[in-house]
């Protein structure tokens, strides 16, 4: 009997009938062959129920409750007993009229169930498993078509920054060092916020403002005090967000931006590097329907066309007014050009307490001697060195920033970095002549600049030591040079190599003075070519070209004959060795104090100005601007 059931469970269970069947029969199977422990086997004998032994069993009232699933043609058993919890797995037949009128008529509780409804949620959510990954690539395919299709039809729109009350955070007193330039466009904002009181003297509104300055003066944080100032609504962009590859996708945004800008008068407007756009027409690149000029003409056409627009202002920035279209520089466009130029040291000496506020910066630091020594430095250029200042004091560790660190930060940002000093050697003996001899020039030289410092100390660059001057700020900011002036800093410059002769021989030179003579002929034909400082006469031989999109001074063609060029470069050589002869004179008259300073350089690897001159001073006298200085 045993042997028959069996083969009705392995038959049930190959045709796909049920998963417990296949369980069942192949837990029978290992029982029956592979030799199952007697516990166990015992344990699956009695878990096991025929047909027939169900209704024995329902007829006797050991059966409690009976779950009838008609779909897989189970009955699930609960005995009577105590240990019954566990159902009881009952293979049932095709019709079971028998088995339902047994279970009433001893009162047996039974339910019919049915394992359909979670076969089919099981298959349909195998079915989702493939579909939802499919759904969502295709809404990714969609919302990128979208997308498309939007930046499509925006493409022409102006991608200018808008706001209708700008706050930059940054208004007038926050722009130090440019105080003509802040003068000027404080009558911008006050047109704007009090127009009557210049429309009541027929005054009318200037269309538009053009800063111009080298990088780094200020010119965009210019645009942003007028921004905080003015309180009406602020249009920002730049130059190149106009440009694109399609031929009149320029143009368009140029509409679209005056359009808004009209909707919303009185405003400002500013761009940034305009030179992007503004260039000059006709230059011999491309031709006159390029997306470039294209966009330049409608910019001509908004700022002073047919239509106006009033209650518009356009402020530009740009550091190459050289290269813009002369239509857009003339009045009714840009009615004013204000030059934001290096400040001077008034000027720096007010940026650089803007941006002491929030540094911690000891009470011993003069940033009068600071804005003193950063002759040509720009305002970005001072806020950096501040931040370099900042940044080497929390590296050693300092709680305020004092002056040993604000001269690194300019030595840094002047020089290079500082590399591990040179080990006593033959070498760094002749560095430190060589830097002694320029030193020593800097110093007995009646118009040269004074020495600040003298160092041995190698810089990153393969720089072994320099010799640092402080500029005279009077002549660099002016540009009115000397003759005196740049005959003495050729001979300074030439006293490395002067030094380097005088101790070592001729033979014993090095290379070292390379960038120095490069130095002294720049200037040595300056004077000749520009300056008109030789018997040659009173004419400028050189100019440079101003060719917009040829390199400036790629074409650059001499304005003079064979025979002129033959002169000028036996003036320029005959300068160098005058100024070369006085400078190995001086050294070999002062050899004695030149090997004493030598010696001390060595030892200390720096030598501050000061000290250097006081030493000179033992042995011989001082010109009287050195001595001011030492005073």
């Amino acid at each position: 009997m045993r042997k028959f059931e069996q083969k009705v469970l392995i038959k049930s269970a190959l045709k796909g009938k049920a998963f417990s069947g296949l369980l069942a029969a192949s837990l029978m199977l290992s029982g029956a062959f592979g030799g199952t422990p007697a516990l166990a086997q015992q344990k699956e004998e009695r878990n096991v129920f025929t047909y027939g032994d169900l209704i024995e069993k329902i007829e006797q009232g050991e059966v409690e409750r009976v779950e009838l699933d008609e779909t897989e043609k189970i009955a699930k058993v609960y005995l009577a007993e105590k240990d019954g919890d566990k159902p009881i797995r009952v293979k049932l037949l095709e019709q079971n009229p028998e088995l339902v009128k047994k279970l009433k008529d001893n009162k047996v509780d039974f339910e019919e169930i049915s394992s359909e409804n979670s076969r089919v949620a099981v298959g349909l959510l195998m079915n989702l498993m493939w579909i939802l990954p499919l759904v969502a690539l295709m809404l990714l395919f969609l919302r990128r078509t979208t997308n498309a299709s939007s930046q499509a039809m925006n493409f022409g729109k102006s991608k200018a920054r808008f706001q209708i009350e700008a706050r930059t955070g940054v208004k007038f007193d926050d722009v130090a060092g440019i105080e003509e330039a802040k003068e000027e466009l404080g009558e911008v904002v006050t047109f704007l916020k009090q127009p009557e009181k210049f429309t009541a003297v027929g005054a009318r509104i200037p269309k538009g403002v053009l800063l111009v300055g080298p990088p780094g003066t200020g010119k965009t944080l210019l645009a942003k005090a007028i921004a905080g100032e003015a309180g009406v609504p602020f249009f920002s962009i730049s130059g190149s967000e106009f440009v694109e590859m399609f031929v009149g996708v320029g143009a368009s945004r140029v509409r679209d931006l005056f359009k808004k800008a009209k909707e919303n008068a009185p405003c400002l407007i500013f761009i940034d590097e305009i030179d992007a756009v503004g260039r000059q027409r006709g230059a011999g690149i491309g031709g006159g329907n390029d997306e470039r000029e294209q966009t330049l003409n409608q910019l001509l056409t908004e700022m002073d066309g047919f239509e106006g627009n009033n209650g518009i202002i356009i402020i530009a920035a740009t550091n190459r007014p050289d290269v813009l279209d002369a239509a857009l520089l003339r009045p009714g466009r840009f009615d004013r050009q204000v030059i934001v130029d290096a400040p001077d040291r008034k000027g720096r000496l007010a940026i650089l307490q803007v941006h002491a506020r929030n540094k911690k910066v000891d009470p011993s630091v003069s940033l009068e001697v600071v804005a003193r020594r950063t002759p040509g430095f720009t305002g970005a250029d001072l806020s950096n060195l501040l931040n370099e200042a900042a940044i080497l004091t929390a590296r050693r560790r300092k709680e305020t920033i004092t002056q040993i660190e604000i001269d690194d930060a300019i030595d840094r940002l002047t020089i290079g970095l500082t590399l591990n000093p040179l080990l006593d050697s033959k070498k760094k003996r002749l560095i430190a002549y060589h830097e002694v001899g320029h030193a020593l020039l800097a110093t007995l030289l009646k118009h040269a600049d004074p020495l600040n410092k003298v160092t041995i100390i190698p810089r990153s660059g393969g720089i072994g030591g320099f010799s640092q001057q402080t500029p005279n700020e009077e002549i660099i900011d002016s540009g009115l040079y000397s003759k005196a002036w740049l005959k003495d800093n050729i001979t300074m410059t030439l006293g490395g190599r002067a030094s380097e002769a005088e101790v070592f021989g001729e033979k014993e030179v090095t290379g070292g003075a390379s960038n120095d003579l490069k130095m002294v002929t720049n200037l040595a034909r300056k004077m000749v070519t520009m300056y008109g400082m030789s018997d040659l006469g009173l004419v400028a031989l050189e100019s440079q070209n101003q060719d917009v999109f040829l390199g400036r001074d790629w074409t650059n063609r001499n304005e003079y004959s064979e025979d002129m060029a033959i002169k000028i470069d036996r003036k320029v050589r005959e300068i160098a060795l005058i100024c070369y002869q006085e400078a190995r004179q001086i050294m070999r008259e002062n050899r004695q104090l030149l090997d004493k300073l030598v010696d001390i350089l060595i030892e200390q690897e720096t030598i501050e100005g000061e000290q250097f001159r006081k030493i000179v001073s033992e042995y011989t006298q001082l010109p009287e601007n050195q001595m001011v200085i030492s005073t």
